[in-house]
């Protein structure tokens, strides 16, 4: 298994829980907006991690040290189902006797409903990106097939483990109407969380090139999207 990075200590991604986080490198998606650009590339560490290439010796051994300490793990990328011994990753750290989450972009509903029926993941935020007309230009694939998005999408709203959507808005790929069309999409869900973009030197595109919305344009969109998706809440502002 690669590793990236390792966050010993969040209080954030994991809600109700204290958790590590572990950076797994590479994605099938080239977001204009992602943040964890050398993520992305798989050739660094995310901007958030306290250091590049951890074995797996290396984080074990933490693991160890913190039972007891620490709830849960938290599994996010780049796109950690693309690495291929992630059922077994993820078997060791349940061995542990904590908790994961794992993140996705959605797009192996197969390999996710694995590691879910194994009871292998306790948790899954999914992103989804834009509404399914504006999918390929916004993940950066043109050409792109959302089926698998969608299979992921009616497998978490089938209720098989807890689960919570988030979105994030740029002014260049969002607009209301686009963000209603994605609400109508997941709608049932019980969490979907609009997350406001920063910019940043990490991010995919480039720095000044990209912008988000304002706090109040955010609250805006997510009073108007609570028609669709009650429990729509803007994150992180």
């Amino acid at each position: 298994m690669k590793l990236a990075g390792l966050q010993k200590l969040t209080l954030l991604d994991y809600p109700g829980k204290t958790a590590a986080t572990v950076f797994l490198p590479g994605c099938n998606f080239r977001c204009p907006f992602c943040h964890n650009a050398e993520l992305v590339i798989g050739c660094g560490k995310g901007s958030e991690a306290d250091f590049p290439n951890v074995s797996e010796e290396e984080f074990f051994s933490f693991l160890d040290k913190r039972q007891g300490l620490l709830d849960g793990v938290c599994i996010t990328g780049g796109e950690p189902l693309l690495q291929p011994d992630i059922a077994a990753f993820c078997e060791a750290v349940k061995q542990r006797g904590f908790a994961i989450k794992l993140d996705t972009n959605g797009s192996f509903p197969n390999r996710l409903a694995e590691l879910v029926e194994a009871n292998l993941v306790d948790c899954v935020a999914m992103d989804v990106k834009n509404a399914p007309a504006c999918y390929a230009e916004t993940v950066g694939r043109p050409g792109f097939d959302v089926s698998p998005v969608a299979q992921s999408i009616a497998y978490l709203l089938s209720g098989t483990v807890p689960f919570e959507f988030r979105t994030t808005v740029v002014r260049e790929y969002h607009n209301e109407a686009r963000l209603r069309e994605l609400a109508r999409w997941i709608e049932g869900t019980p969490a979907w969380f609009l997350q406001g973009f920063v910019d940043s030197d990490t991010v995919l595109a480039g720095e000044n090139i990209l912008h988000g919305y304002s706090p109040e344009e955010l609250r805006s969109f997510s009073t108007s999207l609570q028609e669709i998706v009650p429990n729509v809440e803007v994150r992180g502002i």
